[in-house]
């Protein structure tokens, strides 16, 4: 039985670990916290519950079929709902879109905003359908693009699909009030794109969305890493917590383990599940990714950072739904002044989860647990956090109960967690980065699937590594 290991128990890592161990490998998963999760770590303090990453799911099939390859069901494991809207997006005017699957319902709020926005709604939806064939059904998104010929083979369906289009461009085809231009070219942001640069080819969420919904699982995100961690046990897997990797050690162009805290960690594979970055540029020594030096690690093009603060209120607010975005007037030049100038703005566009308001659990009663998201300049910028962090979370307080409405949010907050900056690595460069590297990604967990949101680091299975 080959023996392979898993770096990293983030829900990639888990379905990695969980598809391979069902396929008869010998499956050690390494996780450097005290606990599993990755991203999707969970607070808990003064009877609040805080997701502290990932926030919802949209393809619950993907999960399912991760339990299927571990002859499991996903409902004896989780519960899942589905909401209802799926979120609300309220704009500087004082006007709002709840974001649902619902085509009248939708038709309707867009035509309110200009009237043959609402008519075009449909041709919108398929050519997003379009893209969600060719990226998913057709697998040209797990497709390593390893050389010309394989790029080449693509780039006629790209283009006929205009999947190469800036997201926002080619919703702005189809739309022409910017309320609804945004609601439909946000979904970059999700995974730290630029919606002004980032490929058409996230326009498929859209589609997924409406066809597979958004979803919540009781008792919060955790609770699906809790599912997975289980029925990784449950097959025979090994786990360990506390074991934080620092090599990946090659000898003759493959892999033959693992270093772990002075301990050697024997392995005919290694899968890491941790930052893209970190593990070329950490793990690997220098001599074993002659292609991949420090310097072209360093030079990729990273995502922007996001500002994370969790409250917990001894209040609630209605207004506020699961899932509530809250969009700047200066949206555009906002986005220049993250992505481009790297300078953090006065104003601020923001994402507030408030899982209250679908499971009452995750705060005492009459209380509120809410995670509130900024999106900012990443870590390449010149933001001295160490001073401006404390003035921003008090800056984001006054601006949730002052402009927009969260009355009396400061007195009656019993838990202010963070702030803390949570930096992903870029996935706008996701296609070129597979057709340099000479590692495959894994084809157990990654075979035909849309990489979840809620996973942010890039699956690589070791063996040859000889660039």
């Amino acid at each position: 039985m080959n023996k392979i290991i898993v770096i990293g128990s983030g829900f990639g890592g888990l379905a990695a670990a969980i598809r391979l161990q069902a396929r008869g490998f010998d499956v050690t998963l390494l996780e450097k916290n005290a606990k599993v999760g990755g991203h999707a770590y969970q607070l808990k303090k003064n009877g609040y519950t805080f997701d502290m990453g990932p926030s919802l799911i949209t393809a619950p099939d993907i999960i399912r079929r991760v339990f299927q390859a571990a002859g499991k069901h996903m409902e004896n494991y989780l519960d899942l709902i589905k909401l209802a809207p799926f979120y609300r997006i309220y704009y500087h005017d004082g006007t709002h879109l709840d974001y649902s699957d619902d085509t009248r319902a939708m038709q309707a709020q867009m035509s309110a905003f200009h009237p043959r926005d609402g008519e075009n709604y449909e041709s919108f939806m398929r050519a997003s359908r379009e893209i969600f064939q060719a990226v998913i059904t057709d697998g040209l998104g797990a497709t390593p693009f390893h050389d010309l010929k394989t790029l080449f083979n693509f780039l006629p369906r790209a283009l006929k699909l205009k999947a190469l289009y800036p997201a926002h461009h080619f919703v702005s085809r189809y739309f022409k009030d910017p309320r609804n231009v945004f609601a439909f070219s946000f979904h970059p942001l999700f995974i730290g794109g630029n919606p002004f640069r980032a490929p058409s080819v996230y326009l498929m969420i859209p589609y997924l969305e409406k066809t597979g919904g958004v979803w919540f699982s009781k008792g919060g995100m955790y609770s699906l890493v809790q599912a997975l961690e289980k029925v990784f046990w449950e097959i025979g897997g090994r786990l360990e917590t506390g074991v934080e990797v620092s090599e990946i050690v090659v000898k003759n162009g493959r892999t033959t383990g693992v270093m772990a805290k002075g301990t050697f960690y024997a392995a005919d594979a290694v899968v890491s599940n941790a930052d893209w970055a970190h593990t070329h540029r950490d793990l690997i020594q220098p001599a074993h990714r002659r292609k991949w030096t420090n310097r072209k690690v360093e030079k990729l093009d990273y995502a922007m950072s996001a500002f994370l603060l969790y409250l917990g209120v001894r209040k609630q607010y209605p207004q506020l739904l699961h899932h509530t975005l809250i969009l700047s007037p200066r949206y555009r030049e906002l986005v220049k002044d993250i992505f481009d100038r790297k300078i953090l703005p006065d104003d601020f566009s923001m994402y507030l989860h408030a899982p209250t308001r679908t499971d009452p659990a995750m705060a005492p009663p009459g209380g509120e647990s809410m995670y509130v998201l900024i999106p900012v300049p990443n870590l390449a910028g010149e933001v001295d956090w160490h001073t401006r962090a404390q003035p921003f979370a008090e800056k984001i307080l006054k601006f949730l109960e002052d402009d927009f409405g969260l009355r009396d949010l400061r007195q009656n907050l019993e838990v202010l967690a963070g702030p803390t900056i949570a930096v992903k690595i870029s996935r706008t460069s996701i296609l070129s980065a597979r057709a340099r590297i000479r590692a495959r990604v894994c084809p157990a967990c990654c075979s035909r699937r849309k990489r979840p949101r809620a996973s942010y680091s890039l699956i690589l299975i070791y063996r040859n590594l000889k660039g």
